[in-house]
């Protein structure tokens, strides 16, 4: 059974910053498309970066230059660095993973993705 465990601080300021990471058992992240969504209140979820099978990463606008998606292989381990924290940065984020596929155009279609974290709630304050 493949699982996908994510850990991070919950609770921080405006500016703060935070790493998550996302690590699996069974499945090897660098067979496939991975990513990282997110789910603020009220709202759907959405897609926030992902890092490919090659390792490159690609990322949503609204968090492009302030968000690092990556990988270490020996550790079979995701990371989403999180930098320059906004309060609309808080939300449940959630890892994901498709083996076997390139990420694609649409990696930010959550039905693409066969296996998900459990989340974890990020809150940032004002």
């Amino acid at each position: 059974q493949v699982q996908l465990v994510e850990f991070g601080v919950d609770l921080l300021q405006t500016g703060g910053f935070l790493k998550l990471s996302c690590s699996a058992s069974v499945y090897t992240f660098r067979s496939g498309c991975s990513a990282w969504f997110r789910q603020a209140p009220g709202q759907e979820r959405a897609g926030v970066a992902l890092i490919d099978r090659d390792g490159s990463p690609k990322y949503a606008d609204a968090v492009k230059g302030r968000f690092t998606s990556y990988r270490d292989n020996t550790k079979n381990t995701l990371y989403l660095q999180m930098n320059s924290l906004k309060p609309e940065d808080t939300a449940i984020y959630y890892c994901a993973a498709e083996p076997e596929f390139w990420c694609g155009d649409n990696w930010y279609i959550e039905g693409k993705y066969d296996y998900w974290g459990q989340g974890t709630q990020v809150t940032v304050s004002s």
